[in-house]
């Protein structure tokens, strides 16, 4: 099987000059495997020559290891401690910096939903504040689909179920059947396209210096091989601000734990550079 997988991902890297080996063994040879019931193909040999003789075939695959799955308020434990410690914090140390903005980076923001999210809470916070304060969130996904997906901030019913009403009503507007962002929201975020294993950038061209209060990476660490993980944290970790957060999965924590990271707040998935 190992063999088989090795012969897809040197056929894809010198087909498309993408290298998927850097994706966890297991999570790519699901992947493999998704597609080989889907292809109606029988074995992974079926597979191949199904993948050399399809030239959409290759294509289909990548896309495939693009996860982007997310979710409006994902992990509730994660949003209690932002918008009532984390957030609140950090709006007080700006009263007596010269920056009185608090700069957000979503590292892999997929279609947008924990992005505007976070404008959400920064949005009430900054309403329900005697400090005087901006916010600016800088939303990076590698995939550009998705990232014009998350520009359009439009979403069906079903992905706003578990907003809250009053979140709801002043964040969103019904259009016809899908509810989109409102623009007041949108004006604080700037997207772009970023890789994160680009290895002449530190982190989004267009936030200049990085420099982040907040870094959120959630739910993509586990994907790939532990070597890959260290570059991701060693990233994220490199463009946060002194005494700045990273944020990521449920799922992740142990991963960031056995970094040079602990966890602020216990289950959270919020944490800070030892």
């Amino acid at each position: 099987m190992a063999e088989k997988n090795k012969y897809i991902i040197e056929l894809l890297e010198q087909k498309y000059g993408i290298n998927v080996s850097k994706y966890d063994d297991s999570f790519l040879n699901k992947s493999i495997q998704k597609r080989i019931v889907e292809t109606f193909c029988i074995t992974n040999d079926e597979y191949v020559k199904y993948l050399e003789q399809n030239n959409n075939e290759g294509q289909i695959l990548l896309d495939s290891l693009q996860i982007a799955y997310s979710e409006f308020f994902r992990n509730p434990l994660t949003v209690a401690a932002l918008e009532r410690i984390v957030l609140p914090s950090l709006i007080m140390k700006k009263e007596n910096d010269k920056r009185k903005e608090i700069r957000i980076w979503s590292a892999a923001c997929a279609a947008g939903q924990e992005v505007y999210s976070m404008a959400i809470i920064c949005e009430e916070l900054k309403i329900g504040s005697n400090e005087k304060f901006t916010y600016r969130i800088f939303a990076t996904d590698q995939n550009e689909m998705k990232l014009n997906e998350a520009r359009r901030g439009s979403y069906p019913i079903s992905a706003v179920n578990n907003v809250s009403i009053k979140r709801f009503n002043k964040g969103f507007t019904k259009q016809g059947e899908s509810y989109s962002i409102n623009q007041n929201l949108k004006d604080h975020i700037e997207f772009s396209v970023f890789d994160l294993f680009n290895e002449k950038l530190s982190s989004p061209p267009n936030s200049i210096f990085g420099n982040f209060d907040i870094v959120v990476c959630a739910n993509l660490l586990f994907y790939y091989k532990e070597e890959f993980r260290k570059i991701i944290l060693q990233k994220t970790g490199n463009s946060l601000a002194n005494g700045g957060y990273l944020i990521t999965g449920e799922a992740e924590r142990e991963i960031v734990l056995r970094d040079n990271y602990h966890e602020v707040f216990p289950q959270s998935g919020i944490f800070q550079i030892k």
